[in-house]
């Protein structure tokens, strides 16, 4: 009869080969296209909409603009209500405030702290990340509408269906011409030129550029370069649709020509890393 106990009849055991490959996991896929997408706008929105300062340029600015030019018996067209006018350059001046000023400020700063050439290496895409910041630009319009719109009627607008579904195209195109320049500025410029400049532009194109006055209250001089500008021809595209201004073949081409060479050149010379 065999002494051997159990532990010691136990087979040991056998020393791992390393020459054997060890299984191992696959590395988890990454979300879908669409996902990443919209996680990344869903993030934008949520800075720009938490951030007060940027709240104060996208709201309550444009909100000041719509009490005021209501009020006072400036910048309005003859045989348009004053609240419809007031409300055109309202418009204007929050479409210019998010897609331009905030999108350089923000996007200058993320390409100054390396996030711009971070994201290149992630599933995200620089497509993916142009992609987002654009939805959620449109998203924060959005809201811009409707809080702006909301005080439009307490003070005396009533909204036309038709006149709403007509600014649709013309604030797309101005979205992506305004969209366009400020991350043109965030590209090229050091962060803090980009502050400077989307903030001295902003003001100068509302207040001087065709946003709060119709182009031609200018001088004659003057005249034909505000219709030039992007801004003169966003406000009276604007001042048309929900004014019953006149519309300008003229002002549809300049705004379109804007959108155009702005992408084109963002394409071109958009720096995604910070000298």
């Amino acid at each position: 009869m065999s002494t051997t106990s159990p532990e010691q009849g136990a087979a040991a055991p056998a020393p791992a080969d390393p020459a054997r490959p060890t299984a191992r996991r696959p590395a988890p896929a990454p979300a879908p296209r669409i996902r990443r997408i919209l996680a990344h706008t869903a993030l934008e929105a949520r800075i720009l909409l938490s951030n007060g300062e940027q709240l104060l340029v996208a709201i309550a600015l444009p909100a000041m603009v719509l009490i005021g030019l209501r009020l006072l018996p400036i910048g309005r067209l003859e045989g348009a209500q004053p609240i419809e006018t007031a409300l055109a350059a309202t418009l204007g001046t929050a479409l210019i405030s998010t897609s331009f000023t905030s999108q350089a400020i923000q996007t200058g700063f993320d390409r100054r702290n390396g996030v711009l050439r971070w994201v290149a290496t992630t599933p995200l895409g620089r497509d993916g990340y142009l992609a987002g910041k654009i939805l959620a630009t449109l998203l924060v319009h959005v809201v811009q509408v409707l809080v702006l719109g909301l005080l439009a009627v307490i003070l005396g607008w009533r909204p036309n269906l038709l006149e709403l579904l007509a600014v649709v195209p013309v604030w797309l195109m101005g979205t992506i011409a305004f969209g366009s320049l400020g991350l043109l500025v965030a590209g090229l410029l050091r962060t803090e030129a980009v502050l400077a400049v989307s903030n001295l532009v902003f003001v100068i194109l509302v207040a001087a550029g065709g946003i709060a006055f119709p182009t031609s209250s200018y001088p004659r001089l003057l005249h034909g370069l505000v219709d030039l500008l992007p801004s003169g021809a966003l406000g009276e595209l604007l001042r048309a649709c929900l004014a019953g201004g006149d519309v300008t073949g003229g002002s549809i081409i300049v705004l379109v020509l804007w959108a155009a060479g702005g992408s084109l050149a963002v394409a071109r010379w958009f720096r995604w890393t910070s000298v």
